[in-house]
């Protein structure tokens, strides 16, 4: 199995593992969940691991790592899907591997028992290859999410169609990004905290020069947790042909 499952919005750690606790405190009166929304942890099929965020409106970014090597994120997926009576479909997803077999779109099929377990199956459009996954809720998502919280300095790296670099980013209290790469790439943009689960929006635009996504805007989501104080983030272009993931560690 060459690709590997689909992707979170940036989650779990570099190594796709260990997540859980978050933003600000929890929720007294969430809202029923009635789809499979949330923060899901598993493996695949070909032996790699994943961290997928199910948002509220059907989309979901997920981080997977290389086959057998947990400690390496090899790529990202994202799409949009619809949630219909324990089972949730999709069939306009993108996944963005960062081994060299590029953009490729795909299919899921799943299953869920709200905020228990996701499982399900990827079909990749032009092959035909299929992996399954299996994975489980993290009650993380329940958290909510705090800008007080996130607000920092942080140290980690950014992957995009360019490659891996060591990359440095800010947030304030505000939610104002500021970031620049090993490359001399130069990035701003915001954060704010999503209505829904313990997720944030986020919008980076690129200063041009050196950066592999020259001067575009990318839109995504980033989750953080609290007990790593770890940030992990993915982002796309309006045309889903390119995008940015930042996994980095503030103090």
């Amino acid at each position: 199995m060459k690709h590997a499952l689909f992707a979170t919005g940036v989650v779990c750690a570099l190594s796709l593992a260990g997540c859980g606790g978050g933003g600000g405190g929890g929720d007294d009166n969430p809202a029923p969940v009635t789809s499979a929304e949330g923060l899901w942890i598993g493996t695949t099929s070909s032996n790699r691991s994943i961290g997928a965020l199910v948002l509220d409106d059907g989309t979901y970014w997920v981080l997977y790592s290389s086959q057998g090597n947990s400690a390496v994120v090899a790529g990202a997926i994202q799409g949009n899907g619809t949630s219909q009576g324990g089972s949730f479909t999709s069939s306009n997803g993108r996944d963005f591997n960062l081994e060299g077999l590029g953009v490729n779109s795909l299919t899921v099929n799943a299953n869920y028992v709200m905020k228990q377990s996701f499982n399900g199956t990827v079909r990749y459009t032009a092959s035909g290859e299929q992996v399954t996954f299996t994975s489980s809720y993290d009650s993380g998502y329940d958290l909510t999410p705090s800008l007080a919280a996130v607000a920092g300095n942080y140290s980690g790296s950014a992957a995009t169609s360019g490659g891996t670099e060591a990359a440095n980013v800010s947030i304030s209290a505000a939610g104002a990004i500021n970031g620049s790469g090993a490359s001399g790439c130069t990035f701003s943009g915001s954060a704010a905290p999503r209505a829904h689960g313990n997720v944030y929006n986020v919008s980076v635009t690129f200063n041009g020069g050196v950066c592999a996504n020259g001067t575009s805007t990318v839109t995504g989501v980033a989750y953080f947790d609290a007990s790593t104080k770890q940030i992990r983030s993915t982002a796309l272009n309006s045309a889903r042909t390119d995008g940015f993931i930042y996994i980095g560690t503030k103090p």
